[in-house]
């Protein structure tokens, strides 16, 4: 239950981190660009709610006609001087594959003040294609804001220093799934993106079992408290208590013992800055070892470029990796696709065990549409392992 107050304090955060160059002020010639469905949450604050407080134009245009033709997006964001937008990780991937030179043929994006890229994990590989790709308009890399934040919160939690460029950093592949944040190479590990020093809104990594905060460089749940935070869930009182009433046991200085947001995704804080792993109920338990499937879903992108999930299905006791990936099926003739097929599960497989140190129990590949997602592009996870349990996935290589 998001009430008035909710959403004035969010929005007062919102523009106090992302317009501190101008003095926690919304500039007066800026133009709200976005496409988000206005029943999702970052949509209707930013495409709706944001203009009205702010006082500033907003151009609104429909998520099919972005699904139709991404370039529209970039095509309004350099059209109309100082803009601001948001957009899913994978709204950015389209952005970079869907639009060609010719749609950004005299155009300049010079004039765009922020792009958060939030409502799902981002992707660092994502980052720096998106900046590449546009760079050569003008773009600049400091306004790519990965953004944190969720719908018990009313929408925004947390985000880098603006005027920085995204900070991604590599962490010891091994430690992370033991629950240990250790920095190292770039390259070298798993690749991150800071979401920067919570400033607007208290945070606090906790063990969700213990619940006692964890010290730095330690995994555990995300908790929050501010006035953005919402009373709970309509009619759902312990369900409520549970989440929005949480307590830390024996709190440090400075924090107050009660009530916290249990945010249900895990994280940690690293050089004073926080990073994000995934949502706990969605971290895949493969040799009792915890493997965040976000991660994993990166590598294969960087393969497929499509969408893909990966899931753990229970097998004899335990739980064996599967992955469901999203691929065109492209060849001459029968043959050609066949062996596209093969060197795609090849390389896949390769490329987990490489930087995960996971055997694939079975790549899935599918026809572009097949996995479930939500309304807002997230995967179900939960809806494709009932489908893979139920051999409802149509294979491409059956």
């Amino acid at each position: 239950m998001v009430s008035n107050k909710n959403v004035f304090a969010n929005f007062e955060q919102i523009v106090a981190d992302f317009f501190a160059p101008e003095g926690g002020v919304v500039p007066p010639d800026l133009t709200v660009v976005s496409w988000l469905p206005l029943y999702h949450d970052m949509g209707l604050l930013l495409g709706a709610i944001m203009p009205i407080l702010a006082g500033v134009p907003t151009v609104l245009t429909s998520p099919v006609g972005f699904l139709q033709r991404p370039a529209r997006w970039i095509q309004l964001l350099a059209r109309n001087g100082r803009t601001i937008s948001a957009g899913p990780n994978f709204a950015f991937e389209l952005a970079v594959r869907k639009t060609s030179d010719d749609d950004m043929d005299g155009l300049d994006l010079a004039g765009v003040h922020t792009i958060l890229n939030g409502s799902e994990r981002v992707h660092p590989a994502t980052l720096k294609r998106f900046a590449e790709r546009f760079g050569r308009f003008n773009f600049a890399a400091a306004a790519l804001r990965p953004a944190y934040g969720m719908a018990e919160a009313t929408v925004y939690i947390a985000t880098r220093n603006v005027n920085e460029p995204p900070e991604i950093v590599d962490f010891e592949s091994e430690k992370l799934p033991a629950g240990q944040a250790i920095r190292c190479p770039s390259g070298s590990g798993t690749p991150l993106v800071s979401y920067g020093v919570p400033r607007s809104q208290l945070v606090r990594i906790v063990d969700p079992d213990t619940c006692i905060e964890c010290p730095q460089g330690s995994v555990g749940e995300i908790w929050v408290q501010g006035g953005n935070v919402a009373s709970g869930y309509w009619h759902k009182p312990e369900e409520s208590k549970r989440t929005f009433g949480a307590r830390i046991v024996t709190p440090s200085a400075g924090t107050p013992e009660a009530p916290w947001l249990r945010t249900g995704d895990s994280g940690f804080v690293s050089g004073g800055e926080l990073f994000i792993i995934g949502r706990i109920k969605d971290l895949l338990i493969v040799y009792g070892r915890n493997h965040a499937p976000d991660d994993i879903e990166a590598t294969i992108q960087e393969i497929t470029s499509g969408r893909c999930a990966a899931i753990a299905v229970p097998d004899h006791g335990t739980e064996k990796l599967v992955a469901i990936i999203e691929l065109k099926k492209r060849g001459d003739s029968d043959e050609d696709v066949a062996d596209r097929l093969r060197i795609v599960k090849r390389d896949v497989a390769a490329a987990i065990f490489d930087s995960h140190g996971l055997s694939v129990a079975d790549l899935v590949l599918v026809s572009p549409g097949s996995i479930p997602i939500t309304t807002s592009g997230k995967i179900r996870r939960a809806q494709c392992v009932q489908l893979y349990r139920r051999r409802e996935f149509t294979r491409l290589d059956a």
